[in-house]
């Protein structure tokens, strides 16, 4: 009798543990690692001479690989596509600033689809789809978050005197004090969060997201020394590409300590061409970040999960992009696609699982553009793609639209424009560009906007990283610093206000953080320590700035009042309708000279 209660027993608990596997194959983890101005060239195995990356090397070469992988010509559009599925322009963002990279709320992002079907989902690094409420990765299905400002450490919307070695980075909102390099920083959260869902038995989405290799070039020292001999930015652009190398493969160490290398699928990518390693190696491509051409846009991608059959080196040669990772993920996870939502790119897991699949895929058409400007511009620095060929469109000098063909097949570094020789290609290109921004143009016009007066955050903290506007706005502390002030340069804010209501609006040109905090409006402050490599953005001087007045207008309401020289803030009160907003607040001088608020924090009374 116990023999027989023995081996029910036994049965029972064999089962349980057969389905727990079987649930666990059906849920694989998921890591996605994407690095910052990173181009195709910038990694050993691609040829590069100089530049070591054994740990990304391995990993590729035990991964199905994307060799004609295409994302935005730079940061915040590609990573707004890669987590939404959807074309660039789609969303809202086109753009790094000017409030043009606010993922607009419409969007579903995969930290959303994932969380809605059962995973834990964490964000860590760079996150630059928008620092306020309803923009955060905490706003959008991201249940765990440790993340700096704005496009990267030191930028305007950062927290004060940021730069890459400690400081402080929001945690799930809140500002918390960090020790360490930044990337070191980021997977080690990444690591404590996996680590809390293995103890929970619960899948998790793990996305680290980095700001390095991204200007201001900085790397630890021990990175830096086998490239002294290079120039000092070239030198820590190769130390911080090195130092996110030994992080993959430390990462990779500990997934297989733990037992889940067979079910995690692991992806490396970059967001954009190189920004300033071309000059050593661009693997024979034409342009960088920011270019139309193919080394603005063409990636690594690499994808390793044992437990789906992706652990031996396979090429696919066939052209793919950054809008087909969120429905090929739900394809291989087995989970439930939003029903609300239809994709731009689409899932290629026949790609993935053998090169026979090839001869039966269909022949696409892909566009990407590099925008940067306030609206944006029919053909401005475009590509439209097959796997054959590249339509290669922009401006002259005179303003006139210039188009470009090239056989990407017989001319990788697109030396030769053969536009003349295939009328019936360009027309087919052509017609579907047309179709495409046909779609998307009625979208441009809906601005994305930061909500004021809603419980999740408030005080809103405005910065003049989004500030509307036809000039450069001031992106990072330097700015802030150096006391730009360009009248082009200063701009407003689109909001939304929640709920009806009085309001306070406090203006700073420093923010309300630390030792800063109490430095007047029209004062200077001294120079932040250095930090290895290139200048950083705090180790310039605050200038003072004879600031005399401040103005205010909000929903057609204005108000003006003194600055005294010892006043740090201006407040003033407001009464608010419900609805669309724009907010402007300058300060000027006695002579007129005008400066942007760069600060703004937003209370609802």
């Amino acid at each position: 009798m116990k023999f027989v209660k023995f081996l029910v027993l036994s049965l029972i608990l064999l089962l349980g543990f057969a389905l727990m596997a079987d649930a666990q194959a059906q849920n694989p983890n998921i890591v996605i690692v994407i690095t910052d101005d990173q181009g195709y060239g910038d990694l050993s195995i691609h040829g590069n001479p100089i530049l070591k990356t054994p740990h990304i090397d391995k990993l590729a070469l035990e991964s199905v690989r994307l060799d004609d992988y295409h994302v935005a010509p730079t940061c915040s559009p590609t990573r707004c596509a890669l987590l939404t599925g959807h074309w660039t322009n789609r969303t809202g963002v086109w753009h790094t600033i000017m409030g043009r990279s606010m993922l607009r709320e419409n969007e579903v992002t995969i930290g959303q689809i994932f969380k809605d079907n059962g995973y834990a989902t964490g964000m860590f690094g760079k996150w630059h789809l928008g620092d306020n409420y309803p923009f955060r990765p905490e706003d959008r299905g991201f249940t765990e978050v440790l993340r700096h400002g704005g496009g990267g450490v030191g930028q305007t919307p950062d927290l004060w005197d940021n730069a890459y070695f400690g400081g402080s980075y929001f945690h799930n909102k809140t500002p918390v004090e960090v020790d360490g390099y930044c990337t070191d920083v980021f997977f080690d959260y990444a690591k404590d969060f996996m680590e809390a869902q293995l103890e929970e038995g619960k899948p998790f989405l793990s996305y680290i997201s980095m700001n390095a290799p991204h200007s201001p070039f900085h790397s630890p020292e021990e990175f830096v020394e086998p490239y002294a001999d290079l120039p000092t930015s070239t030198a820590h652009f190769f130390g911080m590409i090195a130092n996110i190398d030994a992080n993959v493969g430390a990462l990779r160490d500990w997934l297989e300590e733990k037992g889940q290398t067979e079910n995690t699928i692991f992806i490396f990518t970059t967001d954009n061409g190189t920004s300033a390693g071309d000059k050593i190696h661009n693997s024979g491509m034409r342009g960088k970040k920011g270019s139309e051409y193919d080394g603005g846009h063409r990636v690594p991608f690499f994808m390793h999960w044992p437990g789906g059959g992706y652990e031996e080196e396979l090429m696919i040669e066939t052209i793919t992009a950054h809008v087909d990772i969120v429905p090929t993920l739900i394809d291989l996870a087995g989970i439930k696609a939003p029903e609300s939502v239809k994709f731009d790119g689409v899932s290629i897991r026949p790609l993935l699982e053998s090169k026979d699949q090839v001869a039966d895929w269909p022949d696409r058409m892909l566009v990407t553009d590099s925008q940067r400007v306030k609206d944006p511009i029919k053909w401005r620095k475009s590509a439209v793609m097959t796997d054959q060929w590249r339509l290669v469109n922009d401006f002259t000098k005179d303003g006139k639209v210039r188009h470009e063909l090239y056989d990407i097949d017989k001319d990788p570094s697109q030396k030769t424009n053969v536009i003349a020789d295939h009328p019936e290609v360009v027309a087919r290109m052509k017609a579907f560009y047309n179709d495409w921004w046909a779609e998307l143009e009625p979208t441009f016009g809906d601005p994305a906007r930061i909500k004021i007066g809603h419980p999740a955050e408030n005080p809103s903290r405005l910065t003049g990283h989004d500030w509307i506007t036809t000039g450069l706005a001031p992106w990072n502390q330097a700015h802030i610093r150096k006391g730009d002030n360009k009248p082009e340069n200063t701009g407003f804010w689109y909001l939304e206000v929640v709920e009806a209501g009085d309001y306070e609006i406090e203006l700073r040109r420093w923010p309300d953080e630390g030792d800063v905090a109490a430095v007047p409006i029209s004062g200077g402050v001294e120079p932040g320590a250095p930090v290895p490599g290139s200048q950083a953005f705090r180790t310039n001087v605050g200038v003072a700035i004879p600031i005399t007045k401040a103005h205010l207008d909000i929903g057609g309401t204005k108000q003006s009042t003194e600055v005294s020289a010892e006043d740090t803030n201006i407040k003033f009160k407001v009464s608010l309708e419900a609805g669309p907003a724009e907010l402007a607040a300058t300060f000027t001088t006695d002579e007129g000279v005008i400066w942007g608020a760069y600060y703004a924090y937003v209370k609802k009374l």
